[in-house]
């Protein structure tokens, strides 16, 4: 290694940064980093680790915690060919439960699967994944690069699916049969390799679907019973986004990185909160710097029980909790770097970066084993 480490995370602090105990939610924080073998820690409000899995598969993504205290893990799997440059970068197809030593329990397996992997506690399992696009099908995808189509021709279209503990798939959904292309056009800056990048699928408490659309800029509810788009987010209020969340009041926490955010010169990340009935922005978060907290891909926001709320900024390994008043009150950089084990990968981000996708809060009561093993 030269005198000056070339890599600018690597030479800032890490570890716990910030930390003020009289306004963070106490509990525990979890998150897998993403260049690792398949390590997932367990970290106090100090930022000590007070556990550690080690899993078979390098992270597809991240990790969370079940109510009977196992671990859902989204893993990579191992020896399938990138479908275009990007695909190692977000792909998955290991989705597996594990227990608090690491023993894997369960496992389901899609080679099609990418970014997000929704682990219920009564073991379904809802996904993204993909379907090729060839011919007039891929060509009437509108929007992107022209041009830009991966090997083949084919343009990759999202599919979400529900797998049940055995694996029987339960529910699908196809943007290509219920997703309009005229109303969801990809970004102009985007290849046309992949549409609509969906990063993140959940369930709503009415049993409908939500999901982040990433390179269409939109957040839409999917009927389970019909597949139609029964809600979408305005046009231009997200850009880019991840993560939507359901709140108890029915609104919405999404994390917005706004990449290409409109009528706004310099790019910003912020965390909002969308009121569903009418589209308006109710709550939002960004920096007092905007231009320091901006994630161009990838983050994620939980909103804690005491009202506070714990952020994801990915690409800087940077987690941190803000009150609802945005006052940050822990904050911690992720001290493990590493590079992507993929030449396609590495070719695109050759540094060594210290990224994570999601990490997530837990009181002490969410883990009732976590003293017995201490």
């Amino acid at each position: 290694m030269p005198p000056i480490d070339q890599n600018s995370r690597r030479r800032r602090p890490t570890g716990l940064i910030a930390l003020d105990e009289t306004a963070a939610y106490d509990g525990y924080t979890l998150y897998a980093p993403l260049t690792g073998t398949g390590e997932v820690y367990l970290i106090d409000l100090h930022g000590r680790t007070v556990h550690r899995w080690d899993l078979p598969y390098r992270p597809g993504r991240h990790a969370r915690l079940l109510a009977d205290g196992t671990l859902a893990y989204n893993g990579v799997l191992p020896g399938e060919k990138a479908l275009f440059p990007m695909w190692h970068k977000y792909r998955g197809g290991v989705m597996l439960r594990a227990a608090p030593d690491g023993t894997v329990l369960r496992e389901h397996r899609d080679p099609l699967q990418h970014h997000d992997a929704h682990h219920l506690d009564d073991g379904r399992i809802l996904y993204t994944a993909l379907e090729p696009l060839s011919g007039a099908e891929a060509a009437a995808v509108r929007g992107g690069v022209p041009g830009s189509e991966a090997a083949g021709g084919f343009v990759w279209a999202d599919t979400i699916k529900e797998v049940g503990p055995d694996g029987e798939v339960l529910w699908s959904w196809r943007a290509a049969e219920h997703l309009d292309r005229e109303e969801f056009p990809l970004h102009e800056a985007y290849a046309r390799e992949h549409w609509p990048l969906i990063n993140s699928v959940t369930p709503l408490r009415d049993g409908n679907i939500l999901a982040s659309l990433r390179s269409v800029s939109a957040v839409v509810v999917i009927s389970r019973d019909t597949g139609e788009i029964l809600w979408r987010s305005r046009p231009g209020t997200v850009s880019q986004q991840h993560a939507p969340t359901e709140l108890v009041d029915g609104r919405l926490l999404v994390f917005d990185n706004g990449v290409f955010r409109p009528g706004h010169d310099v790019p910003y990340s912020r965390v909002i909160e969308i009121d569903r009935a009418d589209g308006d922005i109710v709550w939002e978060y960004h920096d007092p710097a905007r231009e320091f907290f901006f994630a161009p891909f990838m983050g994620s926001a939980q909103r804690l029980p005491n009202g506070n709320t714990l952020v994801t900024d990915s690409p800087s390994g940077r987690l941190f909790e803000v009150t609802k008043d945005g006052y940050l009150c822990w904050e911690y950089v992720v001290p493990y770097f590493a590079g992507y084990g993929e030449s396609e990968v590495r070719g695109l981000f050759p540094s060594e970066p210290n990224a994570v996708f999601r990490a997530y809060r837990y009181a002490a009561a969410d883990i009732p084993w976590l003293e017995a093993t201490a």
